[in-house]
């Protein structure tokens, strides 16, 4: 799965929050750079539109970036999946719409984690209302012991997955529990004690 196990160096005050470090900023830097090649050579000659769901996805959307060689835009959009505690109901609400003209654009959806599939499934269909010429999606993490929902993709659109997750609450790179852990540079498994 491209874990790493090695000991936590305590560099960070979170660090002692976190059971095992799942992916090292070594391991995460590589995978962006491979998707941003991906993403080069699938839309070669060709700008596209990064659209990154807030706030989870603002650090691989910044690295994937600069990893892409096309010309790109970025804005954010933001979904609320409602339930409770880390458990969601389905109903999913767009809070924060992007301020740019989709039409006729390669528009790629950037995800931190894939969960339960129903926020990235009504941010796809929303997008696809927006008459963009594809609308795909690009996941660092994909958590499929959990996915309730496929997500239906309009037609050309592309997915890319970073890595597969374990069932896990996973944080850091952008990833948080209560707002915390998100600027760590590796992702870790919490250790349960912390969020039960």
């Amino acid at each position: 799965m491209g874990t790493t196990t090695a000991p936590i160096k305590m560099r960070y005050e979170e660090d002692a929050d976190m059971r095992e470090v799942l992916f090292s900023a070594d391991v995460l830097a590589a995978k962006v750079a491979e998707l941003g090649k991906q993403i080069s050579e699938d839309f070669a000659g060709k700008p596209v539109v990064l659209l990154g769901v807030a706030t989870g996805a603002f650090l691989f959307l910044a690295d994937l970036a600069r990893a892409i060689s096309l010309p790109v835009q970025i804005d954010f959009v933001k979904a609320a999946s409602y339930g409770v505690g880390t458990t969601s109901s389905g109903a999913v609400a767009i809070t924060k719409d992007t301020v740019l003209d989709l039409v006729g654009q390669n528009v790629i959806v950037v995800e931190d984690i894939i969960d339960t599939g129903h926020t990235l499934n009504k941010l796809v269909k929303h997008l696809s209302h927006k008459a963009p010429a594809t609308v795909s999606v690009c996941a660092l993490l994909n958590k499929e012991a959990r996915r309730v929902v496929s997500i239906e993709y309009p037609p050309g659109g592309k997915e890319y997955i970073g890595f597969p997750s374990p069932d896990e609450f996973v944080v850091g790179y952008g990833l948080d529990f209560a707002e915390r852990y998100r600027s760590l540079p590796y992702i870790g498994i919490l250790k349960p004690e912390i969020f039960s």
